[in-house]
């Protein structure tokens, strides 16, 4: 039995924003609101951390 592993990318379809949470959530196969929810606990203390690492995910992760 052969499985292909599908590449980290971000969505095109499940996008709020720029597609971060809706690639991660296609790529551990999971619902995107557990990311989104993720996210947005990160951005309260303060914002940096949360908003930091969306902006890297959108510059490092390629799109769909």
């Amino acid at each position: 039995m052969t499985t292909q592993r599908q590449s980290l990318r971000r969505s095109r379809n499940n996008r709020m924003i720029a597609g971060v949470c809706g690639g991660l959530a296609e790529f551990f196969g999971v619902s995107t609101f557990w990311f989104r929810l993720a996210f947005v606990l990160a951005l309260i203390p303060g914002g940096v951390p949360g908003i930091l690492v969306y902006l890297l995910m959108v510059m490092i992760v390629p799109s769909e």
